[in-house]
């Protein structure tokens, strides 16, 4: 339990440092390379924070644990709107550009409606079970090429308009993202294996492991950067990171693995876990297209929904 304890600490401690120079270095590079900061907190910053949901993914697939893959990556969706976008918000308002609202807010939504609609298999056909098979992993990474597509024409055509600024030099910007991404990394990983150690320790579930406290723990990274990113005032990055990063999960960390390794069996879920992951991403592009930001008051609302549905996933 101590060690446990002690590794947590340890965790977040690297962590928030390693997050602090990830954002630095990202927006060096953006600098440097003269391209939008949305761009880089869509790519690098969002791809870099997700590299521990994908670690977990691909580990839980070889130990057949289907469920934990699932509810990582729901959990960590939900988690990245309602509790890093709320949090962040609540630093300062995030502006969002248009052509955040126009395009890639819902390709966000599109991509996780057909992640559900593939999940539903018993919803649509009662004689069959919910199950994730490998051309379900295909068509995800066909949505995730459509995302990529869009970001190249992004990359060609759009330039960061701050080109007064002064960054490091390119290497050494490229030098402090990469410490920072591997403190992201490895903070991560003692957080989790610490957060996981403790809950099996007090005997909570399998499922309320994975949506919660691996769930939560993956998406630290995200959390502290983009909470970082805000404070920094660097809202493209704080934006992009958890637009890139919901993409990456649905893309990349589930439907990569599972089109390589084959699909998942009997699955189980709430549907009510499916319901929340949407209407985040739905609330998302509403709040966002309305004003073009995303206010205080916006994100006590994603808190308030985080917390009824937390409270229902460990009571219930």
């Amino acid at each position: 339990m101590l060690l446990n304890i002690l590794m947590l600490v340890i965790g977040f401690i690297i962590l928030i440092k390693g997050a602090d120079l990830f954002v630095d270095g990202a927006s060096g590079v953006a600098g440097n390379f003269k391209v939008s900061k949305m761009l880089i907190g869509l790519t690098i910053v969002a791809f870099g924070t997700s590299a521990p949901e994908l670690a977990v993914s691909v580990k839980s697939l070889l130990v057949g644990s289907g469920d934990i893959v699932l509810g990582n990556v729901i959990g960590s969706n939900i988690l990245n709107i309602l509790l890093i976008l709320g949090v962040s918000s609540l630093f300062h308002s995030l502006n969002v550009k248009n052509n955040t609202v126009k395009k890639e807010l819902p390709i966000t939504l599109m991509i996780t409606m057909a992640f559900s609609v593939l999940l539903l298999d018993n919803f649509f056909d009662k004689s069959m079970v919910n199950s994730f098979t490998r051309g379900d992993g295909i068509i995800l990474l066909l949505f995730f090429g459509v995302f990529m597509y869009y970001l190249i024409k992004m990359a060609r055509s759009r330039s960061d308009s701050s080109e007064e600024e002064k960054y490091p030099t390119m290497r050494k910007s490229i030098l402090i993202t990469i410490i920072g991404l591997l403190g992201i990394v490895l903070g991560s990983h003692f957080a989790v294996e610490g957060a996981t150690g403790l809950a099996k320790a007090m005997g909570i579930s399998e499922r309320i492991i994975s949506l919660t406290i691996i769930a939560l723990g993956t998406s630290l990274p995200e959390l502290v950067t983009s909470v970082t990113a805000t404070r920094k005032g660097e809202y493209d990055i704080a934006i992009g990171n958890v637009v890139g990063s919901n993409i990456f999960n649905i893309g990349i960390v589930i439907g990569l693995p599972i089109a390589i390794m084959g699909g998942i069996g009997e699955i189980n879920f709430s549907y009510i876990d499916l319901i929340t992951m949407i209407i985040s991403s739905f609330l998302l592009f509403i709040f966002s297209f309305n004003n073009r930001k995303i206010s205080k008051k916006e994100g006590i609302i994603f808190l308030i929904i985080f917390i009824l549905y937390y409270s229902y996933v460990v009571f219930a």
